[in-house]
């Protein structure tokens, strides 16, 4: 990942401005946000020992799980601990280097986190569709596989993005528009063509995240067909239930990114600053609601957590 730094004019860092339309989202932001941020570390950290120590659920569903979670608490750590930052103690600069790989790892880590629905909505499809071959399809082997993948595809395929941008000559301007270093709000600060930033960008997202959710939407379709010819007295609701919890998670994940989007496509029509809001409150809300989903919803990890509070106390 090659960073150009304009030594003509001796810039060497980048100053992020959150709201620079509305300041005062700051203020009411920063408690709320917070909170978000301790429940979000908090609640995966919880899910990630009951799931380590509980024998019952070293299972390969609970495994994508704790990805997941992995996945969630990194981006977290990555975008809320600097926003916050700026929020409480107007610590509005930002490297270099520190900048590009906080591109690199948001970039990289979202289309990880899309890739593993993904193939959580395959390991739902599976136990529905097919339950007796599920044993011999989803195994640990397979969970191993899955991961490797989900790593190589998304390390490999989002390098490009941080690196055109550190190709690019910064002639001065620095103040970044953004609560965090995204790819579009650095590079426009550049004085070169950004066409080769603006494609590539453009064709990973729809490439990677749009694959992703057609195979989830193709999973459920699926599901959901084959639920509906279950004739067995509560066989409907026992295996809506089974893939309930995921169902939701993806909601949370794609609603916010979809917001984001339809922001973007009509931003003359709202604030510059909502898309701002929507991109920090993606790397958090998620992260946030996905483990107390689960631990709500699926009673073997009510019962493990549980557990463990036993013998805590």
């Amino acid at each position: 990942m090659t960073l150009h730094r304009n030594v003509s004019t001796g810039v060497s860092d980048f100053l992020l401005n959150c709201f620079v339309r509305s300041p005062s989202w700051q203020l009411w932001l920063s408690l709320p946000l917070s909170f978000l941020f301790l429940l979000a570390l908090g609640a995966n950290t919880i899910l990630l020992i009951t799931i380590r120590l509980e024998a019952s659920l070293h299972e390969p569903m609970y495994y994508l799980l704790s990805l997941l979670s992995l996945l969630d608490m990194v981006l977290c750590l990555t975008v809320i601990p600097k926003v916050l930052a700026i929020f409480w103690f107007d610590l509005q600069s930002i490297s270099f280097f520190a900048c590009f790989l906080q591109m690199y790892i948001m970039n990289c880590f979202l289309a990880m986190e899309s890739c593993t629905f993904m193939v959580m909505a395959y390991d739902r499809y599976v136990a529905i569709c097919h339950p007796l071959r599920y044993p011999s399809i989803i195994t640990d082997q397979f969970v191993a596989k899955a991961a490797i993948f989900i790593l190589a595809r998304n390390v490999l395929f989002t390098l490009p993005i941080p690196s055109l941008s550190g190709r690019l000559h910064y002639c001065g301007r620095n103040v970044i528009e953004n609560c965090i270093c995204a790819n579009m709000s650095v590079s426009r600060l550049s004085c070169d063509d950004v066409t080769i930033n603006r494609l590539y960008q453009f064709a990973l997202s729809w490439t990677l995240l749009g694959s992703d959710l057609i195979l989830i939407f193709v999973s459920y379709t699926l599901i959901l067909r084959a639920v509906l010819r279950l004739k067995a007295e509560g066989a409907v609701a026992k295996a809506l239930s089974t893939c309930g919890s995921h169902f939701i998670l993806i909601l949370f994940f794609s609603t916010i990114l979809l917001v984001f989007v339809l922001t973007h496509v009509a931003k003359k029509k709202v604030s510059p600053d909502v898309p701002v809001l929507l991109n920090v409150l993606h790397h958090v809300v998620p992260a946030a609601l996905n483990p107390i989903v689960y631990g709500v919803r699926t009673q073997e990890i009510k019962q493990g957590i549980q557990r463990l509070l036993k013998k805590g106390w």
